[in-house]
């Protein structure tokens, strides 16, 4: 990988990631990543990505204005900013990369001799995780989820690296702001950022595969908020109300058993019971038969559903959070 712009100097510049990638059509072809970066002496250096799933928008247009727009004078410090991190997908709008099939978030730590996908995950591990104190990672539910908008940090087992995440999410200004407890972070940027003991925040920004006025608004503000908060950014914090909830174990998630057509029986951020029907899946191959329910496995909110009106087996269909 062959960065066109420089880390080390003063200013804002704008350019790619430029990684050799050898295809039918291009013998000496390369894969180019856009990538900003803002310098205005030294301080702390924050890492912005977005598109690490290529289906997913607020993140990417956020970073994409910020970029435009930031004064290097406002910043204390260094920002890298990369708005499509899996840029093929981005391209595609597709969640994993029409090169390789990767999915960038289960790819890291990366592979410097992998495929297209692995290789831009290693370089992010062993170049630019190094370079950073704070990293923001923007995610929404793609084509397949819908979210209540919030931003997350991660039950850690470092008591000062938990409480600083956890501090930085709330900062982010989402109306929610959700702790996690990661079942299994295998292959995810979060894990790899947080065993590198940086600071974390992530984000689900809605979904369905588009961006809404609010959400955008929602990732704007948020990311100016975060490097606010990290002393990078000149200004205030703009002030936003933000309610927290607990995502504590694998019973906050329903999983789809049976294929059909799925009928939603409860609006997103609605309140549920423990065993409340949420959806039924209907069946398309025949008639006379009964739907099959799909049950919340806790109490709490519905903060994310399925999107498309089809859905298989192993499917996450719903995802229940309990307010704090």
């Amino acid at each position: 990988m062959t960065p066109t712009v420089p880390f080390d100097r003063d200013g804002k510049f704008h350019g790619h990631l430029r990684l050799p990638y050898s295809r039918d059509d291009s013998a000496w072809g390369h894969v180019m990543i856009p990538i900003c970066v803002v310098r205005n002496g030294d301080g702390p250096t924050a890492l912005v990505t977005g598109g690490n799933h290529g289906d997913e928008y607020e993140g990417p247009i956020a970073v994409t204005e910020f970029a435009h727009s930031v004064n290097p004078a406002d910043v204390s410090g260094r920002v890298i900013l990369i708005p499509g991190l899996n840029a093929p997908a981005l391209a595609a709008g597709r969640r994993t990369s029409p090169i390789d099939g990767g999915n960038m978030n289960r790819s890291f730590p990366g592979d410097p001799r992998g495929t297209v996908t692995q290789k831009i995950a290693a370089w992010v591990v062993n170049t630019l995780l190094p370079m950073a104190d704070i990293v923001l990672d923007f995610h929404s539910g793609g084509r397949t989820l819908d979210f209540l908008p919030f931003a997350a940090s991660h039950v850690l087992p470092d008591r000062a690296q938990d409480a600083a995440c956890a501090a930085a999410a709330r900062a982010f200004g989402a109306p929610w702001t959700v702790r996690m407890l990661e079942i299994d972070d295998s292959g995810m940027f979060d894990g790899a950022a947080e065993r590198a003991g940086k600071v974390f925040v992530t984000t689900e920004l809605g979904g369905a595969g588009m961006a809404r006025p609010k959400t955008v608004a929602i990732a704007r503000r948020g990311l100016r908020n975060v490097l606010i908060h990290g002393d990078i950014l000149a200004g205030e914090i703009a002030a936003a109300e933000t309610r927290s909830l607990d995502m504590p174990d694998d019973a906050c998630f329903t999983f789809a058993e049976t294929a059909g057509m799925m009928e939603p029986l409860v609006p997103l951020g609605a309140e549920v019971a423990e065993g409340q029907e949420l959806a039924l899946v209907w069946p398309i191959e025949a008639t006379g038969r009964d739907p099959a329910p799909l049950r919340a496995g806790r109490a709490g909110l519905l903060t994310a559903r399925h999107v498309p009106g089809l859905i298989q087996p192993g499917d996450c269909a719903a995802v229940v959070a309990v307010p704090v």
